[in-house]
């Protein structure tokens, strides 16, 4: 049994989970054992399989974590020959029998990316929505951490109660948010970032979350943010000491790094092309 720490892009995937027609992070691991002959034909999945979560549509993850039995010379550089340019597996380890990805977390984090020009930016905000306020979208972090029953920040009727640890942080236009709990109900994180963004625009007061963590349904819910910025940051197993395939990772960073220039390029353009629109009838 061997456990491996895959990171991914997951805006070209509808999630990770497999899904018949659609292209998933599963399917496109599972194809690849296929290709390696480690997964027969007419087998469902590997052995022992299981993964840390199932991250949504768009999702990104830099610590999924997958198990399974597998032959000994299976190491993420080999499972990357036939893996897309998308995913790469980066480090292994060998694990217990009894091993399982899911049930065996003790602390699984997300890092989200939150576009948020601060009040008195001097410069328009590129989506056109409002600015925030730091200390408000602080205070929205304060009062949504620790010990709470989350019923109106996912649809699911059980396993609500969590306790949270989050922290919120200026990069740029950029709130760098970063939530860690034992498990999350599903959507919580993007709901979690949708309050903060609320509180912090001033479109709801902080007293809001007082009510989103009473006892009483709240209709209607958060909005749910946008999945794209959401990352998959740290997955702990106490005890599982990962080994680090050096090239493997280096594999990543270049393909990683071409997706970035890709995706800056794109950036410089569109908003070339959002300037010259704002400015129109100067450049008639």
């Amino acid at each position: 049994m061997r456990a491996f720490r895959l990171a991914y892009d997951g805006r070209p995937f509808y999630g990770f989970q497999r899904q018949p027609s659609v292209p998933t992070v599963e399917g496109a691991l599972f194809d690849a054992l296929r290709e390696l002959s480690i997964l027969p034909p007419e087998a469902d999945k590997p052995t022992g399989y299981a993964a840390a979560g199932r991250t949504d549509a768009g999702v990104s993850a830099v610590a999924q974590t997958v198990a399974f039995e597998c032959p000994e010379w299976l190491s993420p550089r080999a499972l990357n020959s036939e893996l897309p340019a998308t995913i790469r597996a980066w480090a292994s380890a060998d694990v217990d029998a009894d091993f399982h990805a899911t049930h065996d977390t003790a602390r699984r984090e997300y890092i989200y990316q939150l576009y948020a020009p601060p009040n008195g930016t001097a410069h328009r905000p590129l989506d056109g929505r409002p600015t925030i306020d730091d200390n408000r979208a602080a205070d929205a972090v304060d009062a949504l951490s620790g010990h709470h029953d989350f019923h109106n920040l996912t649809p699911d009727d059980t396993g609500t109660e969590r306790d949270i640890t989050a922290s919120i942080d200026r990069d740029g236009d950029v709130l760098v948010l970063t939530v860690a709990a034992g498990g999350f109900p599903r959507h919580f994180v993007r709901r979690f970032v949708a309050v903060v963004q609320a509180v912090g625009t001033g479109n709801k007061p902080l007293s809001w979350i007082e009510s989103l963590l009473g006892d009483d349904a709240v209709d209607p819910r958060p909005q749910t943010a946008s999945p794209e910025p959401l990352v998959l940051s740290v997955v702990a197993y106490p005890g599982v000491d990962f080994e680090c395939d050096s090239r493997a990772a280096a594999s990543g960073v270049d393909a990683f790094g071409e997706r970035a220039r890709d995706a800056f390029v794109g950036h410089r353009v569109s908003t070339t092309l959002a300037d010259h629109l704002d400015d129109a009838e100067d450049n008639l």
